[in-house]
């Protein structure tokens, strides 16, 4: 039977078709298998991998905080290992599009597991990934796109060094991205210490979960195109939101000023000190008193970046710059380095000058010498010494 042009086309569309969703399912099933594989080192995959499900029920995996959830590109799933000796994991893992919003969840989780009271810090200098975080019955960490979370199966299991190890195994086959932290969260005060208990989120478009009860973050419209850190110090808490456009910036500021006066005109609580600094809208909230808020936003500080669409005007005065930090450098580099050795050496023949000088001064006094000179020879040229006795000189040996 001869097809007419129109079921030519139509069957060669569908075979094009089923063509396409075989090599997406096939591509599908071998990113799915690269992030959770059937074995990692002593551990094997148990059951099936499915998506992901205690992170949502818990509500750390949301649209609100965390802009790309719902949209494509970003890969969640499950499933459970099991050990040689019969020790069960869950094990979530996240493919993000940025390593800064898989730092965000990492961020979220471990505040998720502090709960009222801060026990557990995120830990930079850490094996397990760029970043970690440990519980008694968990660990999660993040490297690169990919945040992983590894957690005892049973609540009555006691055995997170395995649970470590098998996170261990996870971090050594992901990629390390930017190896690094976002940029904002260095902007913080004291960063290094901040960074433990501070929560981060990437293109939010909502504050409320963050932080609560503050009326004026609704002031604050985003539209998923800024980030936001919040820290705390002592009894006060530090909110850093960053736009990407100055213009946004302006636009919330406004907004956010006006919102500040509208809650003290009806009495309502409100920031204890609100400044923009740059593209940064910085809150400090349930501060001791309004100077010590100042003295925390004065520590913020926005660094502004360049970029020249064409080519740099300065590029010039750069090279030079640079061409004389160089020569400075190796000027100061050579005279360290000259000084270093002539003081090396004068140490060095300082310490064999004086060990040669002590060993004559001992081989001298263990000499026995008869003279009226001090051991020294003397010259019988006045013919004043009377002469010696032949007989009690020795002789040749």
């Amino acid at each position: 039977m001869r097809l007419n042009p129109v079921s030519h086309f139509l069957a060669r569309t569908l075979i094009l078709l089923i063509s396409v969703c075989s090599n997406a399912g096939e591509s599908q099933s071998a990113d799915i298998d690269k992030l959770l594989p059937t074995k990692v080192g002593g551990f094997y995959q148990v059951g099936v991998i499915r998506s992901l499900q205690s992170l949502t029920k818990e509500g750390l995996l949301n649209s609100e905080t965390l802009k790309g959830v719902d949209n494509a590109g970003v890969t969640g799933i499950e499933a459970q290992y099991v050990s040689r000796s019969g020790e069960k994991f869950l094990v979530e893992c996240v493919q993000f599009r940025s390593d800064a919003e898989a730092y965000s969840l990492l961020t979220i989780v471990a505040k998720a597991m502090n709960g009222p009271v801060s026990l557990e810090n995120i830990s930079l200098a850490s094996d397990v990934g760029t970043a970690s975080v440990t519980s008694f019955r968990q660990i999660a960490f993040f490297k690169g796109k990919s945040f992983v979370r590894v957690s005892l199966a049973d609540v009555h299991e006691r055995h997170l060094d395995s649970a470590i190890d098998l996170a261990r195994l996870f971090a050594g086959q992901i990629d390390k991205g930017d190896s690094d932290i976002p940029v904002l969260v260095k902007h913080l005060p004291d960063w290094q210490n901040a960074q433990k208990q501070a929560v981060y989120v990437s293109s939010f478009t909502s504050l409320q979960n963050i932080v609560t009860n503050q009326l004026v973050l609704t002031a604050v419209s985003a539209q998923g195109d800024a980030d936001a850190v919040v820290a705390t110090y002592g009894t006060s808490k530090l909110l850093i939101v960053e736009f990407n456009t100055p213009q946004l910036a302006a636009e919330n500021d406004q907004r956010i000023i006006a919102r500040i006066q509208e809650l003290w005109k009806y009495g309502q609580p409100a920031p204890s000190a609100y400044r923009r600094v740059g593209n940064y809208s910085v809150f400090v909230f349930n501060a001791p008193s309004e100077q010590a808020a100042k003295e925390l936003i004065d520590q913020v500080k926005y660094e502004q970046v360049v970029q020249w669409l064409g080519e740099n005007p300065n590029i010039l005065k750069e090279a030079e710059r640079r061409y004389v930090e160089t020569t400075l450098g190796v000027f100061l580099a050579v005279v360290k380095a000259s000084g270093l050795a002539a003081l090396a050496c004068f140490a060095v023949g300082g310490f064999f000058g004086a060990l040669l000088f002590s060993r004559r001064r001992a081989q001298q006094k263990a000499v026995e010498a008869f003279s009226d000179a001090g051991g020294m020879l003397r010259l019988n040229i006045d013919e004043l010494t009377s002469h010696t006795d032949p007989a009690r000189l020795i002789g040749p040996r």
